[in-house]
Formats: structure tokens, C-alpha cells, sequence
């Protein structure tokens, strides 16, 4: 990964004048993929939006109108009496059947999990037709808040068939449920998964660093073994300002 710095003032960017592409554009796409990279590092300052505009013979206006194009998309924000601050970058996730663990040490983050439950449990009437099993039957439920380079991202509720895995002491915390499932032998097959978004509760915007009502995604997952056995239900929650999905549409 290319050395990252705080400062917008250190970056080659340049802006092309013949192009017709929007100025506020060019430098908007330099900047973003900057932060992406981590030449500009999560945490700093961007810099004086009047010395960049100098530095690339640019209206003042114009640069503006750039950075504020990155603070829609959350990732700058401005803070009063401090400057215009890089945000963490959002975390694209492809969608195929991968655990958010090991997407996030993928993608060159650092993932850290605190278990907020973990406790067998009667399963409701939507967790039994989920994993095919008869409601009020004993099922495991572990609840999590997954963070990544310790920030909090995500609140991961998920329901397992009783017995299925060793979710002692603090193996829920180490490593991530496909992980667990894949070294105890459990080869995982396919899943019916729903995305959504919904705002996001008192209790919900506490845990995950939000303010109440932040838009959240949702996403509720079923995943089946390679007998077609139901192995577990997920119903996870998702900060919108960290946080996308990636589709990929083909035509038919």
C-alpha cells in the first residue's frame, strides 16, 4: 500500500483543462482515490481548501464543490474549529458467500469482535422456518459487534442449529463463523440472502457509532451445507456511512 499522509497539500493531483470533465470532478475522483489507497490516511486533515485552490490555479469555488462531492459520499467530513478530516473509507463487499471476517482481511483491514451474547435460546417462529426446524426448538445464538481497525461496522445476530459448532469461551470473538464452520468440517454450499435499510434505533446508533435514526443496511441470510442442511440464519445490521454492497448484473 502506498505511504500514507494527512495532508491534500503533499499529493501530485492535477486537473486537465482541455478535458471535458468538470474540474470539481477531476479533482473530487483524485482525492477519493487517495483516501482509497491510503495516501490520505484515515483521521487526518485534508488541508486549506484556499492553498489547494492556488496550487492547481483553481477557483475556490471549484474546490468546494469537490471536497463537499466527497462529504455526500462520507468520506471526508468538516468539523468546526478543526478542518475537513478524512473518514474511514467504506467497505465494498462483493456478494457471494463469504463471511464479513474474512472479507475484511481481505480487503487489507483489521477485524476485532465482541461477543454481546451467546446463549442457547427457544427459536421464533421466523428463526424455525429458516432453519427447518420446529418452533420453540433449542437453537444457539450468538450476537457480535464486528469492528474493523477498531471502529465499529457492523451488529451480526445470527442463529445455529444446537451442537453444530464449539462456540466456547471466546472462539465467537477470534475468528469468523464460515472460518469456524469450514475447519470443523462443514462445507458450506450455497444461501437466500435479503438486503435492505432501515434507520437506525436508540440502542443500534450506541453500539455501532451513529446517531439515532443514521440510515442502517440490513441483510438476512439463510446458508446451506453441501446436504442442503440449514446451518445457520443471519440478521445483521450495517453502518450506511461504512458500509456498500457490491453487485455484479449480468445480461441474459
Amino acid at each position: 500500500m502506498p505511504k500514507s499522509t494527512a495532508d491534500a497539500s503533499v499529493l501530485p493531483l492535477d486537473v486537465d483543462r482541455s478535458s471535458p470533465v468538470p474540474l470539481y470532478y477531476q479533482l473530487a475522483q483524485q482525492l477519493e482515490a487517495a483516501i482509497e489507497d491510503g495516501r490520505l490516511a484515515p483521521g487526518g486533515l485534508l488541508g486549506n481548501e484556499i492553498g489547494l485552490a492556488a496550487r492547481l490555479g483553481l477557483s475556490r469555488p471549484t474546490v468546494r464543490q469537490a471536497i463537499q462531492s466527497l462529504v455526500d459520499k462520507g468520506l471526508l467530513v468538516r468539523r468546526r474549529g478543526v478542518g475537513t478530516q478524512v473518514l474511514h473509507t467504506r467497505v465494498g463487499r462483493p456478494l457471494e458467500l463469504s463471511s464479513l471476517y474474512d472479507d475484511l482481511e481481505a480487503a487489507g483491514r483489521h477485524p476485532s469482535t465482541t461477543v454481546l451474547a451467546n446463549a442457547p435460546q427457544p427459536a421464533t417462529a421466523a428463526v424455525a422456518a429458516a432453519l427447518g426446524v420446529t418452533e420453540g426448538t433449542e437453537v444457539q445464538y450468538v450476537e457480535r459487534l464486528r469492528h474493523a481497525d477498531g471502529e465499529p461496522l457492523a451488529l451480526l445476530r445470527n442463529h445455529l442449529p444446537a451442537g453444530l459448532l464449539d462456540l466456547s469461551g471466546d472462539r465467537p470473538a477470534a475468528s469468523g463463523l464460515y472460518r469456524m464452520m469450514r475447519g470443523a468440517g462443514i462445507t458450506l454450499h450455497s444461501a437466500r440472502q435479503t438486503v435492505g435499510a432501515r434507520l437506525a434505533t436508540a440502542e443500534e446508533a450506541g453500539r455501532l457509532g451513529e446517531s439515532e435514526g443514521s440510515a442502517l443496511l440490513t441483510m438476512e441470510r439463510t446458508t446451506f451445507d453441501a446436504t442442503g442442511r440449514a446451518v445457520e440464519f443471519g440478521s445483521h445490521l450495517y453502518r450506511a456511512s461504512r458500509y456498500a454492497f457490491d453487485f455484479q448484473l449480468l445480461v441474459r
